[in-house]
């Protein structure tokens, strides 16, 4: 996938197929090839916003809003309502618009709970000890098998460590959105190498992904594209995964995966924004406060990695 950004963002909507099935917006980010989500009910029009982008040029280390616009026309759209600003654990290779999204909605903004341990872990990598604190800067800290609503629709929370130790799928009905575990059918399985994050758990998590129903939607949190396929996608059922995925179809075995897992992720680079994106994430989205001169600064950790 190209880094550039796109000049029509590239939006597809999942319907609702009856009583209890959500409405699905997917909207790409080409940048880091995230896909930001609306996940809507349809009888009472109110939304969750789910790992929105607050965009960051690491070139010239200036952020802008283009992503998070992209949502918030799409919800006016759709004349929506915005009920929960929500994210799936603090992305390495993003920045979180949650702050700035909870600013200008009002509505509240929720994370695992295990957020906690992650923040622990980094204000040690960044020698900050307590800068962060999620409980200031979320209003909702959700733990397994925890529930609340869209409207009148449920949604579950489930603990799914290993990207890292805090990361949360959210189950509405038939939609699943399963962040950093799962890839697109085509691409696999997604890394855990980050701090905090194993392959073991992450195989767990995977496994109770796959044991939804088999019609559930899963929606990815990254896609890359592939050597024959260029354009984005982001949604296949529980059952698609489960026949084709390419790293944990059924009939995977665990070591096999485990060993395939560690090898590829011995490859991969830090993500570009990881040391910046995880200073402003785990503050919610903020920047750290402006210094005498009016202006933030970041914390770079230096042979840390």
């Amino acid at each position: 996938m190209s880094g550039t950004q796109l000049e029509t963002p590239v939006v597809r909507h999942s319907p609702s197929r009856g009583p209890g099935s959500p409405d699905v917006w997917g909207i790409y980010e080409p940048d880091t090839g995230s896909i930001q989500y609306v996940c809507a009910n349809p009888a009472t029009r109110k939304a969750a916003l789910i790992d929105v982008v607050w965009n960051l040029d690491v070139q010239h280390y200036r952020f802008s809003t283009q992503s998070m616009d992209q949502v918030l026309d799409l919800v006016r759209e759709n004349g929506l309502r915005v009920q929960w600003v929500l994210d799936t654990h603090p992305h390495a290779d993003h920045v979180m618009a949650s702050a700035l999204l909870r600013a200008r909605i009002g509505a509240p903004n929720g994370i695992g709970e295990r957020v906690r341990d992650i923040a622990g872990i980094w204000a040690k990598l960044y020698n900050l000890p307590g800068t962060f604190d999620p409980a200031r800067d979320f209003d909702r800290l959700f733990v397994e098998g925890e529930t609340f609503r869209i409207g009148d629709l449920p949604v579950r929370v489930m603990l799914s460590p290993g990207h890292t130790l805090g990361s949360v799928t959210y189950v509405c009905g038939d939609a699943a959105f399963t962040h950093d575990t799962l890839m697109q059918p085509d691409a696999g399985t997604s890394r855990a190498d980050f701090p905090g994050g194993t392959t073991e758990e992450l195989w767990d998590s995977i496994q109770a992904i796959l044991a939804l129903p088999k019609e559930t939607r899963l929606f990815v949190g990254h896609d890359y594209g592939t050597d024959s396929r260029d354009e984005p996608e982001w949604e296949a059922t529980v059952g698609e995964h489960r026949a084709t995925n390419r790293h944990v179809r059924d009939g995977t075995v665990r070591e096999d995966w485990i060993s395939l897992r560690n090898a590829r992720d011995a490859t991969l680079p830090l993500p570009d924004r990881i040391l910046a994106a995880m200073q402003i994430n785990l503050r919610g989205g903020r920047l750290p406060e402006p210094e005498a001169d009016g202006h933030s600064y970041l914390k770079i950790p230096v042979d840390r990695f």
